[in-house]
């Protein structure tokens, strides 16, 4: 017996990509519901091959889901929630409307999905996109030799803004090929052939909440006792969210040792050579599930320190896929049983 899944947002980016990803992976649905707002009501998203129409969150009974995957905004998440898990389903939320709650499990299955086994409102959180990778190439080298502080500049694809900050990309560019005026909307300044050293709003340290996320998830997650810096930048890539990351460690850690690590550990590829091409782009990443791993070398200005590369395709390993890897934790280890079979 199989289970019955909603997707709420289901229009938007990530939620597309959700139901991509469930029909990709065969998971155990019986039935799958696309929910989306008023205004988007009847819209048709593909579900394998399948085609789903959008029937209305406010209106939609949630009695006999099981898993509710929520990808609608902060604010609706905030709403919604609590009212979806008090009928009974387990809410995996992908904004940050939770991530921050301590009696929310914010979960990366390859890192904490023991965290699975503390749900106490019926609801798990996704963590930030750049959050999401980077933590899983922390995990095991954190396992082996203890990180102190972590330094990570990111190189964030236009998608972690949503339709809108892919649309403006794709305006601007043909805009300025055209020698047309560029017009401004989602982004603070033009995001096509240019770099923006903000993401999210700045807060009064002069962090941005973006950074600020990294760092609260990463410790939350990860390690309380982990120090983090992150700069993060909006860069003119459609899909992919690419990190140089810098670590300090307790104790040594070769870069030999580090890739041999890496490469045996879960959800990571590894693409280290020392040549031309020989490392990963976020092109090559988009439509991938993995987090790759290149240019890992020794920082000669540190003892035990580490520098790498990380890249993954944020719709996915930094939205849809790790939501769905949460249900699919869940399912493996007998946290959630369908309704209907416990009927």
């Amino acid at each position: 017996m199989g289970f019955k899944i909603a997707v709420v947002g289901a229009t938007g980016n990530v939620g597309r990509e959700m139901l991509s990803i469930l029909a990709e992976r065969a998971f155990p649905a019986d039935e799958v519901v696309a929910l989306a707002s008023r205004r988007s009501q009847g819209s048709e998203v593909s579900y394998g091959d399948k085609i789903l129409k959008t029937k209305t969150l406010d209106t939609y009974d949630f009695s006999d889901v099981d898993i509710c995957l929520m990808s609608a905004g902060g604010e609706v998440s905030k709403e919604w929630s609590p009212k979806i898990a008090a009928q009974g389903a387990v809410v995996i939320d992908n904004s940050s409307a939770w991530r921050y709650d301590q009696d929310v499990p914010l979960v990366v299955p390859e890192v904490n999905a023991e965290a699975l086994r503390e749900i106490k409102k019926g609801i798990v959180a996704n963590p930030n996109c750049s959050t999401a990778q980077l933590v899983v190439a922390l995990k095991p080298l954190h396992d082996r030799a203890t990180i102190k502080r972590v330094v990570v500049a990111t190189y964030q694809s236009v998608s972690g803004a949503g339709k809108d900050g892919m649309d403006e990309l794709d305006r601007q560019t043909k805009a300025l090929y055209s020698l047309h005026d560029v017009q401004q909307k989602k982004f603070p300044k033009r995001i096509a052939f240019n770099l923006i050293p903000q993401i999210d709003v700045f807060m009064e340290d002069g962090y941005t909440k973006e950074e600020w996320k990294m760092m609260v998830e990463t410790k939350k997650i990860l390690d309380p006792k982990i120090k983090l810096t992150a700069t993060c930048v909006r860069v003119p890539v459609f899909i992919g969210h690419s990190e140089a990351v810098n670590v300090e460690f307790e104790n040594p850690i070769s870069a030999d040792e580090a890739r041999d690590i890496l490469r045996s550990s879960p959800g990571i590829m590894v693409i280290d050579k020392h040549e031309p091409g020989g490392y990963i782009t976020p092109h090559e990443a988009a439509g991938e599930d993995a987090t790759y791993i290149s240019r890992i070398r020794e920082d000669i200005t540190v003892e035990n320190g580490l520098s790498f590369w990380c890249v993954s395709d944020n719709l996915r390993k930094g939205a849809a896929l790790n939501a769905i890897q949460i249900a699919e934790s869940m399912v493996n280890r007998g946290l959630l049983k369908a309704k209907k079979q416990a009927a």
